[in-house]
């Protein structure tokens, strides 16, 4: 009897403990997922918290001022003829897109420079910066050959400047909407402040590009100081710091302040302690390579970028007689908008409610979705065998720049009749520009791309299609010169898509 009630307690206590368990894991889990739907909830109010619209117009009307000046440049430097009008041949990223007849591309460019001053002015802003985004696209796409980091990122923050609502403040808009308004009645534009996540895409972009810059610099040419101490040692002649730049020492030393800078610049920005130490480097940077690079206007749009990262507000503090006080943010605060529950009282972040939270998760979905996009794409090279700075396999749209110097020492591309065996070279110089001749001798899909126009131009006028094959030799930052692509093969017979490349034998 006493065994048996001995057994029987045991039994009690052990189904006893494994019910305790389980309660405590379902807390535990309940608990787990109860935190991570707060930061969920926390993590959305922060991003649609409205803020002040001042900084992100301020940058605004920077964005446009860029654009319309680089259209100057454009003309000024006959580059609307030479790239999109001499050419007879386009290297596309997207087949069906074409230049303009006639005097189409000079047209297509003062639409650009009109837009782009009104986009500043924000004059008619949703349309207008719609508008410059769609055109500089297009530039964009016409020609591998004219491909630019600068003209990329002006792309994608045109893209994200045109849904955002950047003329909520400094604008032509605002003014008309004010004027528009009967007196004592509400202005028709809404308050002068913006969802925080508008300001975040912008301010993630760019320190996007400057982590994959310094990601991109982790390779062992550049480590080992190249190919920046060649491109400096062409500085040599410089007054005053000639024999300093000529010194292996300041092309290796300048090679890892560039890594660091580039890898720790987005954090410095982002921080508010650190963000005028981050901006003082990124201004001296940016400086420094427009004047040792003479790479367009890439350094100053990324100076023109600090504008967000500073506090919101704060070109009401510094430049007081372009923004008034009042009726706004002011300062910087953050305001509740229509969706938000106020709080009134410092605390924990305004928590949104449930319509409002349906209503922002479509933004917010895309900003994440944005977002990822581009933390992956810089990273596809991977998916590749070989050198990227050699078979040049993933290296648009990933931030990789200056990083790499190709001189090529033998170029020749013929074509062969199937029927006679016989093997032709071709005058490259009468098929395409000095430009393009430069950028496709050294990028592998490019000579793709031409062995298949080549191969069409043939095939329509003899019936026939030519076997096309390309002897080129070339080295990388100095090193032993190779066979960039086998020359052995027929390239007009390899797949023709945006990112098929050809790899060294």
């Amino acid at each position: 009897m006493t065994t048996t009630t001995t057994m029987t307690t045991g039994e009690s206590t052990s189904s006893t403990c494994t019910e305790s368990t389980r309660a405590s894991t379902s807390t535990t889990t309940g608990t787990a997922a109860g935190t991570g739907s707060d930061l969920a909830r926390r993590w959305a109010a922060y991003l649609t918290v409205e803020v002040d619209a001042a900084s992100l117009a301020v940058f605004r009307v920077g964005y446009g001022a860029l654009i319309a000046w680089e259209v100057v440049r454009y003309v000024l430097h006959d580059r609307i003829i030479r790239y999109y009008i001499e050419p007879g041949f386009f290297f596309s990223f997207v087949p069906f897109v074409r230049p303009w007849g006639g005097t189409g591309m000079y047209w297509h460019f003062a639409a650009v420079f009109v837009l782009a001053l009104l986009c500043a002015a924000g004059l008619f802003y949703r349309v207008s910066a719609a508008l410059l985004c769609a055109a500089l696209t297009y530039v964009f796409l016409l020609d591998k050959a004219q491909y630019l980091n600068h003209l990329y990122l002006l792309c994608l923050l045109g893209l994200l400047l045109a849904v955002a609502p950047a003329h909520r403040a400094l604008s032509l808009d605002l003014l008309r909407a004010r004027r528009a308004s009967p007196a004592g009645a509400p202005p028709s534009m809404p308050t002068e402040t913006v969802p925080r996540f508008h300001l975040f895409a912008l301010k993630a972009q760019i320190a996007i590009v400057y982590f994959y810059g310094g990601v991109a610099k982790l390779n062992g040419d550049w480590l080992r100081g190249q190919p920046l101490t060649m491109w400096l040692a062409e500085h040599a002649d410089a007054p005053l710091v000639g024999p300093l730049l000529a010194s292996p020492a300041t092309g290796l030393a300048l090679s890892y302040a560039g890594l660091l800078i580039d890898l720790s610049m987005g954090f410095l920005l982002f921080s508010r302690r650190t963000f005028p130490f981050g901006a003082a480097i990124a201004v001296a940077f940016n400086l420094s390579n427009a004047f040792l690079f003479k790479i367009g206007i890439f350094p100053y749009a990324m100076i023109a970028s600090l504008t967000l990262f500073a506090d919101p507000s704060w070109p009401r503090r510094r430049l007081p007689f372009l923004f008034g006080r009042a009726g706004r943010a002011g300062d910087g605060a953050l305001v509740p908008g229509p969706a938000l529950s106020p709080s009134p009282s410092p605390g924990p972040a305004p928590v949104l409610s449930h319509t409002a939270s349906r209503r922002r998760a479509l933004p917010l979905a895309l900003l994440h979705a944005y977002l990822l996009l581009h933390l992956v794409v810089p990273l596809r090279h991977w998916l590749y065998p070989g050198d990227v700075a050699w078979n040049e396999a993933g290296h648009r749209f990933s931030w990789r720049m200056k990083l790499r110097d190709k001189n090529v020492s033998e170029l020749d591309i013929g074509v062969m009749d199937p029927r006679t065996g016989v093997r032709e070279s071709l005058d490259l110089e009468e098929w395409l520009t000095d430009r393009q001749l430069g950028e496709m001798s050294t990028r592998p899909d490019m000579i793709v791309d031409f062995a298949h126009h080549v191969a069409d131009r043939w095939q329509a006028a003899f019936g026939v299609r030519p076997v096309v094959t390309a002897k080129v030799v070339a080295s990388l930052n100095g090193g032993p010169s190779r066979d960039l692509v086998d020359p052995t093969r027929d390239l007009a017979s390899l797949p023709r898509e945006l990112l098929e490349v050809v790899l060294a034998p």
